[in-house]
């Protein structure tokens, strides 16, 4: 009797596998499908730009329009001669490719169950890839590597591609919930995630930069007519909020969030609550320091509030499917199982003119309380 066998190698196991790692990985990521937009029109904290999926190359450049800001001409001045030009600040995303293996074992470890071993792969594969996008997403946006433990990025981490890690500017961070020269310095152990902090963003927010000043202005994401910000904390910062709020306080925080319009949109998914339109998460990769305060010994997180492009994604392979390569092979004479995945693609924090554009960073004191 015959029968279908999809062996090793199979062009349709490797297509199979490589479209269900592309749909798995963005679903296991905190930054993958529920923070992210498509185009130049997406109204989302990370945007994806897919030029280069199907043309070389390996940048993307994109730009800025500045508003105008010189007077208007009066009466019968003459308007000849006086007309302002349009300024636009660019910036840039370059792509690379990346690559990842697992060695299945030899033929006996195996056991002969190849089809289980790819799914396994998989899905490790897939962890792995959410787990490292994530990482690096952070970095960006936090403009650092901080020290948290247990990442795949190596401590000291400068970014990949060509893209710069660029450190907050000045309009763009609240140390203490307040804007600072630099990241730190005057932080103490009694300066604590609050909803004071999150007040303040939100004051700050509406009166920054825009106009003549050339400073990018943070825009809300809008969700089914509404604008929300959103901002991500660490676990210990999660702690601080709720133990130093009252009871009644942290409820109408839930309540907010439970009764909010468009509360079924991608950015509520997990939610901590919501307060003052601003929707609050939080992650364990927040970004850590064990440096911050005059003396630097206090441990602190960098807290982010997210508006519309944060940050850019650009894949360098076809949208949806296509997005990651994966490759079987067998070595050591056909004994061993050898899995590679590859992804080419990049990222980095959107900045015009030197400045952030999307992203307002928020250093807080933050200790394990569990120490």
């Amino acid at each position: 009797m015959s029968r279908t066998i999809v062996g090793l190698n199979d062009p349709k196991a490797i297509k199979k596998q490589s479209a269900l790692l592309a749909v798995d990985a963005p679903k296991k990521s905190f930054f993958g499908d529920r923070m992210t937009g498509e185009g130049e029109n997406a109204e989302m904290p990370i945007q994806r730009l897919s030029e280069l999926e199907s043309d070389a190359g390996e940048s993307i450049s994109y730009d800025l329009s500045i508003q105008l800001k010189e007077e208007p001409v009066e009466g019968d001045n003459t308007l000849e001669g006086t007309e302002e030009d349009l300024t636009f600040y660019t910036d840039t995303v370059y792509i690379d490719q990346q690559r990842k293996g697992v060695n299945a074992g030899g033929r006996m470890t195996r056991k002969r169950t190849i089809h289980k071993l790819r799914d396994i792969a998989r899905r490790r594969q897939a962890e792995y890839w959410s787990r490292l996008f994530d990482e690096i997403l952070f970095v960006y946006l936090s403009g650092a590597r901080g020290v948290n433990a247990g990442w795949i990025l190596p401590l000291g981490y400068t970014g990949r591609a060509n893209n710069s890690v660029t450190a907050p500017d000045t309009e763009h961070l609240l140390v203490a919930g307040k804007k600072t020269s630099g990241p730190g310095g005057s932080l103490t152990t009694d300066d604590k995630f609050n909803l004071a902090l999150i007040d303040r963003f939100v004051a700050m927010s509406g009166t920054m930069g825009g106009g003549t000043q050339e400073i990018p202005r943070i825009q809300p994401v809008m969700q089914n007519g509404e604008k929300r910000f959103v901002c991500v904390m660490h676990d210990w910062q999660e702690y601080d909020l709720r133990n130093g709020t009252s009871t009644g306080q942290w409820l109408d925080i839930q309540k907010a969030a439970a009764t909010a319009l468009g509360n079924d949109s991608p950015i509520f998914k997990g939610k901590l609550g919501m307060h003052n339109n601003v929707v609050l998460q939080k992650h364990e990769n927040v970004i850590r320091f064990n440096n911050f305060g005059s003396g630097s010994n206090v441990l602190a997180a960098r807290a982010l509030f997210l508006g519309v492009q944060a940050a850019v994604v650009a894949y360098g392979s076809p949208g949806g499917k296509q997005r990651f390569d994966w490759h079987e092979e067998a070595i050591d004479r056909g004994n061993q199982l050898v899995v590679d995945t590859s992804c080419i693609w990049g990222c980095k924090k959107v900045t015009y003119n030197g400045l952030d554009y999307g992203v307002v960073a928020a250093d807080t004191a933050a200790a394990n309380p569990n120490a």
